[in-house]
């Protein structure tokens, strides 16, 4: 059974950093784009960042650009999200996820998911 697990969230002040991990297990998603979205209470899913199988190519949503950094580590199935200088708008439910081929920014096209984790931002 396809596995995706996320960790790190925790409630941190603005300003501060966290790191999100997304570990996979099940089958091997070395292959896969591996994506991050949040989901704030009330507002739909947003798309945040997403990552190319080789990990040579990236994509940030506008609002965490030159604050967080997507990276991955095939031999470890795991990708990861590095937040910088959080602000109390980045609270949310934060979910990993995973699709074949060509990297997206819309939840529907991504067939593996998460259960989330919480960030919580205080000012």
């Amino acid at each position: 059974q396809v596995q995706l697990v996320e960790s790190g969230g925790e409630l941190v002040q603005a300003g501060g950093s966290l790191r999100l991990s997304c570990a996979a297990s099940g089958r091997p998603f070395s292959n896969y784009v591996r994506g991050w979205f949040r989901q704030a209470p009330g507002k739909e899913r947003e798309f945040v960042a997403a990552i190319s199988w080789s990990g040579s190519s990236t994509h940030y949503t506008d609002s965490v650009k030159g604050r967080f950094t997507i990276s991955r580590d095939n031999a470890k199935n795991t990708v990861y999200l590095q937040m910088n200088s959080l602000k109390p708008e980045d609270t949310a439910v934060y979910y990993c996820a995973a699709r074949r081929q060509l990297m997206s920014t819309i939840p529907s096209t991504y067939a593996n998911w998460g259960q989330g984790t919480q960030v919580t931002v205080s000012s």
